[in-house]
């Protein structure tokens, strides 16, 4: 069983002394669990692929099944998109930072565990000011994947969080309760036929006007 070290943080305050231990978890290819502006999300450096394989067994999840990232700008996204796509520019200046996922197809150094279906990625440029710093200085995007076991309901509870993961990750970020309600919305721009995989914080009725 690992040590679990536990920080408490304000979402809204960067205090660097915190936020110089987890990027150091993180650097290391070390997995945390962060809160995030819909639930906590668990991840690690999404180009160390023993760590995607270890989040993938904390999940239980399907091996098949992708998992997104996040992003603590848009020039990040040139290290892991492979194109960018004509609606892009449209959605990510009315929706980022915020709760939708955009798919894109992927770079080649993006772990093939990481991606779905035609070599594509989800990223989401998160409104959570204290995760996008944690992202900057990483200094690399981080897998993003809800902190729970695949099939349960996502967590927004930090007490819930911490009696799931205690002893099973490097570092748990505690922000105290997340505003949880609805999961990112998800819409795929990685084919010439756009179309929304997922409603959710985002309403569809809103992302439907910049699709053709």
């Amino acid at each position: 069983m690992l040590k679990t070290k536990i920080i408490n943080i304000n979402p809204e305050e960067i205090e660097e002394d915190k936020l110089g231990v987890a990027c150091k978890i993180l650097k290391k290819e070390g997995i945390v669990v962060y809160p995030t502006e819909t639930y906590y999300g668990l991840g690690a450096g999404c180009f160390f692929r023993s760590a995607v394989k270890q989040i993938y067994g904390l999940k239980k999840r399907d091996g098949v099944k992708p998992m997104s990232v996040v992003i603590s700008d848009i020039g990040m996204l040139r290290s892991i998109a492979a194109e960018i796509p004509p609606l892009f520019p449209a959605l990510a200046a009315d929706f980022w930072p915020g709760p939708l996922t955009i798919i894109f197809k992927a770079t080649p150094q993006i772990p093939q565990e990481l991606l779905g279906a035609g070599n594509t990625v989800g990223v989401r440029l998160p409104s959570h000011p204290w995760l996008r710093a944690l992202v900057k200085c990483a200094g690399f995007p981080l897998i993003a994947t809800s902190a729970n076991v695949s099939g349960q309901k996502e967590i927004s509870d930090p007490d819930r969080v911490i009696s799931k993961f205690d002893g099973k990750v490097e570092l748990i970020i505690n922000g105290g309760k997340t505003p949880g309600k609805f999961p990112s919305s998800v819409i795929d721009l990685s084919t010439d036929n756009p179309k929304i995989l997922r409603a959710g914080a985002v309403p569809a009725s809103e992302l439907k006007k910049y699709l053709p």
